[in-house]
């Protein structure tokens, strides 16, 4: 190991890691598993469905194909339970593999004997194959996660302000599959209340004898004073078999355009200037359109109910109006269901130290997560988030957007400056980043940061991820499953 001058050559510790290796390989063949069942299930679909005959069923060979297949495609890089959305990111490479392979079947077969296998079967197997596949994966990492002896114990090497956010997030956040043990820094900041029961284990010069001693699997470097202390880590974790992730430097604006390249052996992080062209914007309203006026028909039951319960339970209007500021800075008036007594505003002074947000270190934005003006119906409604559906008006309205940025009210707007402001350069959202990491646990810096994420890094795909990912969110089940 190259060790910088003064700074003694410390010996890596190595011994194996069957329980890493353990949970890695637990995890490859349960989505092994869930791709054989992916296939069969949409194998013998499509027979049925197109009468197929009897005996041998060629599709079957999409098994051997797919093994060959999967690999190349890297399907089985993503082999532990992470903190990412690993099934939603997979689907586009799933679609292209289940289309190489039936190709492949189909050709194979129409070159040995035509009549064994006719278009219509291939077409309907790739179309099951490339909905089943993804959906036995959601389902393995699911409950993979729900498995605490499939949890990595982790640290995070750096308890500075970066690295405390990062250990709050993963304590929030059980899916993310991560048991946190404690933090290594030579020289440690005084710990948020929510972290007091996290140690510090001790310097990153021990590293190596940390991870034997505490069984660790995984490292997130969160910065670090030293930058030779940095890349030591990095080299004993990659020495001793154990994960490490490193958030970057200019972690508040790389998004998921990032791209790695390569100068002559030196790494490049390149960041491409974001593009909100006509066509962008274009198939975004269409597909807010689309899902405003189904959200609306589908729902109408709901809403009525909602509308007579609301009535019943307390006095006042049935649907909340406020004044929120849109794309451009242009303000309207946002739809909700009412949840509160008809007076909670002029009440507002009376709870204002409940705000959550005074325990998170900022208080621009106001929350109350058990608010006591809320009626006992609009308690059920906020809990699943029923109130927010009125807003599909407002998206049809072009007022706002299925996904997007936080929609704020003038108040909280006041303190949005500088690059804060390009949020505004997309309508804002029913959902967002800002609703699937976290809701009313995000402060408002982070909030701000999240939006600036989510414009610059804007794609169509992305959105229907987060709409797929506010579900779980919002009924809080485990997120992450997709």
């Amino acid at each position: 190991m190259v060790t910088a001058p003064g700074r003694a050559h410390r010996a890596v510790i190595r011994r194996p890691r069957p329980a890493g290796r353990t949970r890695r390989s637990t995890v490859r063949w349960a989505l092994v598993l869930a791709d054989l069942l992916g296939l069969t299930t949409a194998a013998a679909s499509a027979y049925l469905l197109t009468h197929g005959g009897v005996g041998f069923d060629p599709l079957l060979l999409a098994l051997p194909a797919w093994g060959v297949l999967a690999g190349f495609y890297g399907l089985y890089k993503r082999d532990r339970v992470g903190a990412d959305n690993a099934t939603l990111d997979e689907v586009w490479p799933i679609f292209n593999c289940v289309t190489v392979a039936s190709f492949a079947v189909f050709a194979m077969v129409q070159a040995v004997g035509p009549s064994r296998l006719h278009g219509g079967r291939v077409v309907a197997f790739w179309a099951l194959a490339s909905v089943a596949i993804p959906a036995y994966r959601s389902i393995a990492r699911t409950l993979l996660r729900r498995q605490l002896a499939l949890k990595q114990r982790a640290v995070v090497v750096g308890a500075g302000l970066v690295g405390q956010e990062i250990a709050r997030k993963v304590l929030r956040q059980p899916s993310y599959g991560l048991d946190l043990v404690g933090f290594v820094d030579p020289n440690p900041l005084q710990l948020h209340d929510e972290l007091q029961h996290l140690p510090v284990l001790g310097s990153t010069d021990d590293l190596a004898e940390l991870l034997v001693t505490n069984d660790i699997d995984h490292v997130v470097l969160a910065f670090t004073a030293d930058h030779q202390a940095g890349l030591d880590v990095v080299r004993v974790c990659n020495e001793m078999g154990v994960q490490v992730d490193i958030v970057p430097r200019l972690f508040e604006v790389v998004g998921s355009r990032a791209a790695v390249y390569s100068l002559e052996g030196t790494p490049l992080l390149g960041l491409t200037p974001p593009v909100l062209g006509a066509s962008h914007r274009f198939a975004k309203r269409a597909m807010d359109v689309m899902g405003a006026i189904f959200g609306l028909v589908v729902l109408s039951p709901l809403f009525l109910a909602c509308a007579i319960a609301i009535r019943l339970n307390s006095d006042g209007p049935v649907f909340f109006r406020q004044v929120r500021i849109g794309r451009g800075q242009k303000p309207f008036t946002i739809v909700k269901f009412r949840t509160m007594v008809a007076d909670a505003e002029e009440r507002k002074a009376e709870v204002a130290h409940l705000n959550a947000h005074f325990g998170l270190g900022d208080d621009r934005m106001f929350k109350i997560p058990d608010d006591p003006r809320q009626t006992s119906v609009g308690r059920f409604l906020r809990k699943y988030s029923i109130d927010e559906f009125p807003q599909l008006w407002n998206v049809l309205c072009g007022q706002m957007s299925l996904v997007g940025p936080r929609p704020l009210i003038p108040h909280e707007h006041q303190f949005v400056n500088d690059w804060g402001l390009r949020r505004l350069d997309l309508t804002p959202g029913l959902t967002g980043l800002w609703q699937v990491c976290g809701r009313s646990d995000v402060t408002f810096s982070q909030m701000l940061v999240l939006d600036y994420l989510y414009v610059t890094n804007w794609s169509l795909w992305g959105d229907i991820k987060l709409i797929l990912r506010t579900v779980p969110a919002l009924m809080g089940k485990t997120r992450g499953a997709m």
